[in-house]
């Protein structure tokens, strides 16, 4: 009789929960029986795993084997118990010693050949051995890097299982051939999101660092528009672009990521380890240290925006955009039950997804940036005698935003059509994406100093009763606002967020508080309607 016990790590969401794997072997009928609620994919590791030992060059035990995952109560999918399996079994077969293998967590995909693949999740599986007391743990060596950004772990990459058992059992580790450096990671290749893919039409749900190489300054005229990212950035605050195709809404939504500050080493490992679980981290690049950039297609399913699929839960788009951006093109042209789905994430910072497994929780604290043109054929004004579309097809296609998703749109910009004398350079060019990014930071960290010893980070954040009560704006400021209450122009909710707005306003130009110019920016940016100040935040210092 022979019993050994290893350890790896079963994932729930983005959170690990560590798995004791235990290995007996006893005299009888050769047999090999996995217990402890595995998946499919789980179940049949009993093959992958005897074939991996055999071509190892180990022998595999004639008796009846039986392998525990414990605790049982917890559901485990995947292939990433693969390694930890194996060595349970040479260990409880002696070819490797079991004292060993109790302190050691393993985490990796075998081939049949017994090279070791590597898995969904390794960074946030690792954290949570690391939370566990666990020291040693075990990787494929593609994934090393990852691995190694949790500090206090000792982490072993290895490529194959011989050489797991060689430098467990003491002995020369053999070499093994590398894979060809063009050759793509089968975990990647052709992976498809759930909800994802030419069915759904999702793209650039991927990436986890946006190209930053684009300059705000490329973007022409446009005074209000840069105004409101500049703020949106500062604050956190949603943001609303409308106005006819051309005139620069996904430009500016494409640069606003490089004006958010740097992430901090927390932030980093929160977005990294959402990557991680999707299988989306950038090749050579194992930790995302920049505000990560999402823009799904109109065609995507309400499971690709706020995860799900079947099976195990998957993080979806704005799980994508922790910390980052979620930029919605063409909004109108979403599934109303797809928009309606992200009310949840955008109050509460986080998606909630309950499956008959389990309920799994995905962060979701992201900037969302909408973009619409005015009509069908986006070339509806009040002025513009160019637009075919039937009054009736133009209130239609405005009414697909509910008013309750447009109620958390912090700043409502309409985004005019560029002229001629403005492409020809005629008149003041805006300034650059590094002097705007200097703004924003010095705006974020006067808003820290204010916040700090709160659970909150930014002004989007900070609750509108502490606001009202332990942040108030100066004497009078607020009159206008109070009377757009009055008036039904804004509801309780948006006068919360046109308070914010303003304290976002004030950090950008330098005031302690906010007064009554910075109230009535912030009420131009959520109505649309002039107050009487200037759109450049320059002007108000």
């Amino acid at each position: 009789m022979g019993f050994a016990r290893t350890c790896s790590v079963a994932l729930v969401g983005v959170e690990g929960v560590v798995v004791e794997v235990q290995a007996d072997l006893e005299p009888g009928v050769a047999a090999f029986t996995l217990v402890g609620l595995p998946d499919k994919s789980l179940t049949e590791s009993r093959d992958r795993v005897r074939a991996a030992v055999v071509n190892s060059g180990a022998e595999w035990p004639q008796k009846k084997l039986t392998v525990g995952l414990s605790p049982a109560s917890v559901p485990k999918s995947g292939s990433g118990f693969d390694l930890a399996v194996a060595a349970g079994v040479l260990g409880a077969a002696e070819r490797i010693d079991p004292r060993v293998l109790a302190d050691i967590v393993m985490i990796g995909e075998l081939g049949l050949d017994g090279r070791v693949r590597p898995v969904r999740g390794i960074l946030p599986a690792v954290l949570a051995a690391a939370e566990a007391g666990y020291e040693q743990v075990v990787v494929p060596e593609c994934a090393a890097a990852e691995a190694s950004l949790v500090p206090g772990v000792s982490v072993l990459g290895v490529r194959s299982l011989r050489q797991l058992i060689a430098v467990l059992a003491d002995e020369p580790v053999p070499e093994e051939e590398q894979d060809p450096p063009g050759r793509p990671d089968p975990l990647l290749a052709g992976l498809r999101m759930p909800g994802t893919g030419a069915a759904t039409g999702m793209h650039s749900i991927g990436a986890a660092q946006h190209d930053h190489g684009h300059d705000l300054a490329d973007v022409v005229g446009q005074e209000s528009a840069r105004t409101a990212v500049e703020v949106a950035a500062a604050g956190g605050h949603h943001l609303f672009l409308e106005g006819p195709p051309g005139a620069g809404k996904t430009m500016l939504a494409e640069r606003l990521p490089a004006i958010l500050p740097r992430l901090c080493r927390t932030e980093s490992l929160e977005v990294t380890a959402v990557h991680s679980v999707a299988g989306l981290l950038p090749p050579g690049k194992p930790l995302i240290d920049a505000a990560p950039y999402c823009a799904p297609h109109h065609s995507a399913t309400m499971q690709a925006l706020v995860g799900g699929g079947p099976g195990v839960a998957r993080p979806g788009a704005v799980s994508l955009a922790h910390r980052g951006v979620l930029f919605l093109d063409e909004t109108p042209e979403f599934s109303g039950h797809a928009l309606d789905a992200l009310r949840q994430p955008l109050e509460a910072g986080h998606v909630v997804i309950a499956r008959s497994a389990g309920v799994v929780r995905f962060p979701a604290r992201f900037l969302m940036v909408l973009a619409a043109n005015p009509c069908p054929c986006g070339r509806f004004s009040r002025t513009d005698e160019l637009c075919d579309c039937s009054p009736a097809s133009v209130r239609r296609y405005q009414a697909r935003l509910s008013g309750p998703l447009l109620d958390r749109v912090d700043l409502r910009v309409e985004v005019d059509r560029v002229t001629r004398g403005q492409l020809a350079g005629d008149g003041p060019r805006g300034d650059a994406t590094a002097t705007v990014a200097d703004r924003v930071r010095a705006a974020r960290e006067r808003a820290a100093a204010r916040l700090a010893g709160t659970p909150w980070r930014s002004n989007s954040e900070v609750p509108g009763r502490e606001l009202r009560s332990r942040w108030r704006a100066a004497p009078g400021a607020m009159e206008e606002a109070e009377r757009s209450l009055e008036r039904g122009v804004l509801t309780a909710r948006g006068l919360d967020r046109v308070l914010r707005v303003a304290w976002t306003v004030a950090d950008l130009v330098g005031r302690d508080r906010p007064d009554a110019r910075d109230v009535a920016l912030a009420l131009q940016l959520r109505t649309g309607v002039p107050r009487g100040v200037p759109m450049a935040l320059g002007a108000l210092t």
